[in-house]
């Protein structure tokens, strides 16, 4: 669940919210009960901002998080999965 504080409340305690916001990525604030803002940690700003990093980071990053040598995959395994045939002909 997240953490919800009135306008109010935020005002009293900022430095306890943003202490907070260390351990969380984003805290609620309300008025009269209901929710109007919300207050982001850095780094959640920065993952919301960030330009997206295309396929080639996204593959890099997928081969510095995964142990590749432990999912201990043969060589020739994906051989033969790709239909080499031409397609259909099409009339331009």
């Amino acid at each position: 669940m997240h953490t919800r504080y009135s306008i109010a409340e935020a005002r009293h305690n900022l430095a306890a919210i943003v202490h907070e916001l260390e351990r969380k990525a984003f805290v609620e604030l309300t008025r009269r009960g209901e929710p109007v803002a919300v207050l982001l940690s850095i780094r959640a700003y920065h993952r919301l901002t960030a330009k997206p990093g295309g396929f080639w980071a996204a593959y890099e990053a997928y081969r510095r998080a995964a142990n590749l040598p432990a999912l201990d995959i043969e060589p020739g395994v994906f051989e033969g999965l790709r239909d080499r045939s031409p397609g259909r002909q099409v009339r331009l």
